[in-house]
């Protein structure tokens, strides 16, 4: 390999570390901001639980929750800074064309991954936590430890906000042609396999969460292959009027 090879390489390199420092910073900010706010965020995350009585069972649990909480508005708030610094990554290999549509990916990226975030909450976590309560008795009454039910719904509105991002990301993927709807389509039963695995590895390990976590993965995916067909229509109308203008 050539001196300009390995110039290349390392500068590449130093360029990924410097995007994943500003990330890093940018979750450390906004997780510092988020502790000022905490209270307020700790009384809307009970919201989807009224009437149940909280507990902590170690000393620190409730500490840790409130940096938990923290930490997951942190991440929230920086979605937007992770989008624009992997952009800001990859923008010296793309043309004037692909980074404005990278650009709009990101706006929608950042959309898609709140909304999922705010679905969860509104609809998918008072639905998980009224099929539990369901269970509860006279005899045995329901009394969550906080630092779990915190954990509980960070790990549901991550992974439905994460879910969210599937329509950009195949958006994405068709743009560079790795995937077309006709490949999408082909490939609908591996696809839902890999949903409901995936749902299994993002939600908590109860089947509720899974399936109500699934369902909505694989009415996005649906949405994708409909936005992965007129994106294709769209390039081959570009690239026949390139034709034509040559």
């Amino acid at each position: 390999m050539s001196n300009d090879l390995r110039m290349t390489f390392f500068e590449h390199l130093s360029e990924l570390r410097k995007r994943l420092f500003y990330i890093a910073i940018s979750i450390v900010l906004f997780s510092g901001i988020g502790y000022y706010f905490v209270e307020p965020a700790v009384e809307v995350l009970k919201k989807p639980a009224q009437g149940l009585t909280f507990v902590y069972l170690t000393p620190p649990e409730l500490f840790l929750a409130y940096i938990k909480i923290s930490v997951t508005m942190g991440i929230i708030a920086s979605v937007p800074v992770i989008l624009f610094q992997i952009w800001r990554f990859v923008k010296p290999g793309l043309e004037k064309r692909e980074v404005a549509a990278l650009g709009f990916t990101i706006i929608f990226g950042t959309i898609f991954f709140i909304t999922g975030a705010f679905f969860s909450y509104r609809i998918i976590l008072p639905i998980t936590l009224t099929f539990f309560l369901k269970y509860s008795t006279p005899e045995i009454t329901a009394m969550f430890s906080f630092g779990n039910y915190i954990g509980f719904i960070s790990s549901i509105m991550i992974a439905f906000g994460v879910a969210f991002e599937l329509p950009i990301v195949v958006v994405i993927l068709t743009r560079v042609g790795l995937v077309n709807h006709k490949k999408l389509q082909q490939a609908a039963k591996y696809i839902l396999l890999g949903i409901v695995v995936m749902a299994a590895i993002l939600t908590p390990p109860d089947v509720v969460s899974q399936i109500l976590l699934a369902g909505p993965m694989f009415v996005l995916y649906e949405l994708s292959v409909l936005l992965a067909m007129i994106f294709e229509k769209r390039k081959q109308k570009e690239e026949a009027l390139a034709e034509t203008h040559a």
